[in-house]
């Protein structure tokens, strides 16, 4: 670690900013020493704001249908391979059911920009899930939808809103998805809903294809100026039925040292150790956690429909029983110090 990268990550440490110029730097220079200051930073930031608590949130992946043809997604509308599937009402909310009778407190309804689900069903779902659970937190990760229905959705009793915007470079943004998305559009759902209330969660993939240390320097910058309740970040992992099957994947290190960098830009920030972490490492969600993370996303989906809903290739816990992945998620953090708690585990508003 060279004497200017050291000074950059105290001066983050104390500030929670740096210059771009700064941030590429840190992305730069990355190596064991610099990625043990920052964890080592990052951990202490994180005990202080939400001590050794693990968050859980009930993942349910209610519809692998999609009409985009991102390039780098399994459920791209071009997959013609893909096993499509729509969870009923009633799946759903016996999804929610068993989550809560596991202590879940937070459910994230998650699935590809399916028409069916408009927002008359939608937001009939979140009513029904906030009627039989109303202590609970409600997370959508729908996708890009007008402001008028991220409204309703609003009424209708969501609280949080994961929509990651992928990269924060508009050129990189057009080398991954297809002509009909637009970076634009992208930066105004997450402004709208922001404007609207929600909590909202961005986030990027990490080693994605064509991303440099500035695209990531722009990423850090956005995460800076946006200051999210919830940040997703994990490796990219390839699908083999996308444009991108041969790219190489990203990194546990680099997404690690970025988890680290995130903490200190926002101390109180939300951030979950992704199942990708999981996927490209047994121990990466472990590590994750000892990088700055504090949120875990086990997954509530019915099990027939668990291997249906792949974003790339290999991922974990695609047969495990809610119960069964819950208390191993459990066991895994308590072996590395941390505890998983019965919890909404709302945003801080600032250091404790």
């Amino acid at each position: 670690m060279d004497a200017r990268t050291k000074e950059l990550i105290e001066e983050l440490a104390q500030e929670h900013t740096l210059s771009a110029g700064g941030y590429e730097h840190l992305v730069r220079h990355q190596d064991e020493q610099s990625a043990a200051l920052l964890a080592e930073h990052a951990t202490a930031v994180r005990k202080r704001v939400y001590g050794t608590d693990v968050y859980v949130r009930g993942l349910i992946e209610f519809s692998s249908i999609c009409k985009n043809d991102c390039l780098y997604c399994g459920l791209r509308a071009s997959n013609h391979s893909c096993q499509r599937y729509r969870l009923s009402r009633e799946q759903i909310l016996s999804c929610t059911d068993l989550g809560y009778d596991l202590g879940f407190r937070t459910f994230v309804l998650q699935g590809g920009e399916d028409g069916w689900f408009d927002d008359d069903r939608l937001c009939d779902i979140v009513q029904a899930v906030r009627a039989q659970h109303p202590d609970c937190a409600i997370t959508l990760s729908v996708g890009e939808r007008q402001r008028e229905s991220y409204a309703r959705l609003r009424e209708a009793g969501a609280d949080r809103y994961l929509l990651r915007h992928e990269t924060a470079d508009p050129d990189h943004y057009a080398r991954l998805h297809p002509t009909s998305m637009s970076f634009d559009n992208r930066m105004r759902c997450l402004y709208d809903l922001r404007d609207l209330g929600y909590a909202v969660g961005v986030g990027m993939m990490v080693g994605s294809p064509y991303q440099t240390p500035a695209h990531l320097a722009r990423d850090l910058e956005f995460i800076d100026e946006f200051k999210p309740e919830m940040c997703g970040i994990g490796p990219f992992i390839p699908h083999h039925a996308t444009p991108f099957a041969s790219m190489p994947a990203g990194t546990l290190e680099q997404t690690c040292y970025l988890l680290s960098i995130i903490r200190l830009i926002h101390p109180p920030v939300l951030l979950p150790a992704t199942t990708a972490l999981g996927t490209i490492d047994p121990f990466g969600r472990e590590k994750g956690m000892l990088a700055g993370a504090n949120v875990v996303m086990p997954n509530l989906s019915p099990t027939d429909v668990r291997s249906k809903y792949l974003l790339y290739d290999g991922k974990i816990c695609m047969g495990d029983e809610a119960a069964e992945c819950h208390r191993c998620l459990e066991l895994r953090m308590e072996r590395v110090g941390y505890h998983v708690v019965v919890d909404r585990g709302d945003p801080k508003a600032a250091i404790a």
